[in-house]
């Protein structure tokens, strides 16, 4: 400490030599695996951060230095080949603990972006299994068939499958590094809402998240840091994220795609999140049918898929969330009022055809809720079964922006037990519909529909029993994503509605835009 106070030549030496504790010398790993080592590696770090907090006192520009000095180490660092998941744990626990303590106020914006950041890497480079699996077919298979398909895809010789061999080792441990580093920043965010701190922290985490997250194409994981943060505190937290996703949508100045990921997040988010009141939703909702409305008003011409696809955006999210929350809405009278009041119908039916472009199953599922709650009465419309309309590709360009559905269950098995309790899986959803006439006539169907609108609002009451999930190895786990959602019949919709469609109890998880 004297000889970084003594002369500023000497300070970046102190700092690298002190952080440099931060890396575990690979001789030591196993160790760790003993109380001693765990001992001895706490009083070490202990005394690191001590000394750190004592140059800063005496010298106040250096915590500027050591954000540099970690940033830069931790660049270095996961670039080294055979740094282990426990090594780079270490590291990102002593930049946490930086965050949260004396020196906090300086560093903390700088160590929770540098960690979404590494998440974030970790997250777009699993991608690599995306291109193997999506020649093959994977999203147009039913989801019990995808063990099936990943072991027969994995033997067959042919050159996909020896890149998918050697490309699954490198899966398996980008994925055991995100999957320890989220469960250590989820724990990380515990202790903030513990200590108060937890809306401090969100501020960054929100500006990190628009800048970083929202604007990556392939994240998969990496939002879920978002959701278990508005999870810990729904009233500040959950509301202020939804409430950023709706104005990042509806203001013009932002970029077109930036606005359709932000949908896309919005609706992905209020489908899933079990905390989120039925009255922030139904309010969302109004705004978004308004935006839509207004767009109907001013708009001249038929289908234009590349011109509209902000309005068809829009017009899936509202679609997709009340696939998931129309029960809910309809059971909570001031929501099942405002819900009854928006101009759906009168959008959904303009010439600019949203029916027509939205993704099939999301539009199907959507229909056939709706005409049960008495929202829209559904025209006859003939659809291609699959994850793509005529015109959706087109306007989900590239990016697939119209397959994006960032909050699907997030399968990364320690992680896992951190988001389920706040999470909203489609087996849990009760519908509008009587689900015991799923099998019923055609016949049956026109007499369902029949039925006044009262008596198709049931008591809504989300299931206590989650649903059963199987996280075998990180490959088979990843694969067993599925694209939201899929509809395996092969009939028409129309005002004699034919059956209604299951969704998968597990929906495609964020490609932004492709998966895996």
């Amino acid at each position: 400490m004297m000889q970084a106070a003594s002369s500023g030549k000497y300070l970046d030496l102190c700092l690298a030599m002190l952080t440099r504790h931060f890396e575990t010398p690979s001789n030591f790993l196993e160790k760790l695996k003993l109380p001693y080592g765990l001992t001895k590696k706490d009083q070490v770090l202990t005394r690191v951060h001590s000394a750190l907090k004592d140059i800063a006192d005496v010298v106040p520009l250096s915590p500027a230095r050591i954000v540099t000095i970690v940033s830069d180490r931790l660049d270095l660092y996961r670039q080294m080949r055979g740094t282990s998941t426990h090594g780079l744990v270490i590291f990102v626990e002593n930049m946490l603990k930086l965050e949260g303590g004396a020196l906090g106020e300086v560093v903390r914006v700088s160590m929770l972006t540098k960690v979404v950041e590494l998440l974030l890497h970790l997250d777009v480079e699993m991608g690599s299994w995306d291109n193997v699996l999506q020649d093959h077919g994977i999203f147009q298979m039913e989801l019990e068939d995808v063990d099936d398909f990943t072991e027969d895809f994995l033997n067959d010789g042919t050159e996909h499958a020896r890149e998918a061999t050697i490309n699954d080792v490198t899966l398996k441990s980008f994925a055991e590094k995100l999957d320890t580093l989220m469960v250590l920043t989820f724990e990380h965010l515990e202790s903030c809402e513990a200590g108060g701190r937890l809306s401090e922290v969100f501020k960054t985490l929100l500006e990190t998240f628009r800048n970083k997250v929202l604007t990556t194409c392939k994240s998969k994981f990496v939002q879920f840091v978002m959701f278990y943060a508005c999870a810990l505190d729904p009233v500040n937290c959950g509301e202020e994220f939804a409430t950023n996703l709706v104005e990042i949508f509806v203001y013009d100045a932002n970029l077109t795609c930036l606005r359709m990921r932000a949908v896309a997040y919005l609706a992905s988010y209020l489908s899933r999140a079990m905390f989120m009141s039925a009255s922030i939703v139904a309010q969302t909702l109004k705004r978004l049918v308004g935006w839509c409305f207004n767009y109907v008003k001013t708009k001249k011409g038929g289908v234009n898929p590349e011109n509209d696809k902000l309005f068809y955006a829009a017009c899936q999210a509202i679609m997709y969330l009340l696939c998931f929350r129309m029960r809910s809405l309809m059971d909570d009278p001031q929501s099942k009022s405002l819900l009854a009041g928006l101009p759906l119908e009168s959008i959904l039916s303009t010439e600019i055809s949203p029916l027509k472009a939205c993704v099939p199953s999301i539009v199907k599922e959507f229909l056939w809720q709706a005409n049960a709650a008495g929202l829209v009465t559904a025209e006859e419309f003939d659809f291609a079964d699959g994850l793509e309309s005529e015109y959706s590709w087109v306007w989900g360009g590239k990016e697939e922006l119209h397959k994006l559905f960032p909050f699907d269950p997030c399968l990364l098995r320690n992680s896992d037990r951190f988001i389920r309790p706040n999470f909203i899986y489609w087996s849990m959803v009760q519908r509008t519909y009587d689900e015991e006439k799923e099998g019923s006539s055609d016949e049956d169907g026109d007499e369902a529909f029949a039925v006044d609108n009262e008596e198709n609002v049931m008591d809504y009451e989300i299931l206590q029993c989650l649903e059963e999930q199987q996280f075998d190895e990180v490959d088979n786990a990843l694969n067993k994503m599925s694209i939201t959602p899929k509809d395996s019949l092969h009939k028409r919709f129309g005002g004699a509605v034919n059956k209604p469609m299951r969704m998968p109890s597990r929906i495609r998880p964020s490609t932004s835009p492709e998966s895996l």
